[in-house]
């Protein structure tokens, strides 16, 4: 995430300056331009005297010595890519009250007749899942509400 700080300057005039100068601080030279009168000329647009503003900007009153900068500060990409839930790992995997990831045991889809009873009560149980495949089950679900240090 990049960010981006812009910082204006903008000097403060009192009335009084103001005053003594005779121009307000960030007036612009306003000059008037001869035209010819043709259809390239901006005469049909804006009249006789069309005015234009110059280049040059002049600041009326020295520098004050209450000047005050204003710093806009912006996030760039600050919502970001939403990360997307892996649908079948969703199916596959459940969060206990205390924040353990649990999981079936393998083994309980078919050919359950050859297995005794015992055996089929064992597999049935949820169990929590190891430590080290914790990364690979949250990078999937990035939305889970996981306890880690449990």
């Amino acid at each position: 995430m990049a960010t981006a700080v812009l910082t204006f300057g903008f000097k403060t005039c009192s009335p009084i300056n103001l005053l003594r100068s005779g121009t307000p601080p960030f007036m612009p030279f306003i000059t008037k331009q001869t035209s010819f009168l043709n259809l390239s000329s901006s005469h049909s647009i804006s009249g006789p005297h069309p005015l234009v503003l110059s280049k040059n900007f002049t600041i009326a009153s020295p520098i004050q010595r209450n000047s005050r900068s204003l710093t806009v500060v912006c996030a760039k990409g600050a919502k970001g890519y939403k990360m997307k839930t892996h649908k079948a790992s969703a199916k596959r995997f459940r969060v206990s009250g205390s924040g353990k990831i649990m999981r079936r045991r393998a083994g309980k889809q078919h050919l359950l007749r050859k297995k005794n009873t015992k055996r089929r009560l064992r597999l049935s149980k949820m169990i929590q899942v190891d430590r080290s495949d914790y990364n690979n089950v949250i990078g999937a679900l990035p939305y889970l509400k996981v306890n880690r240090s449990n």
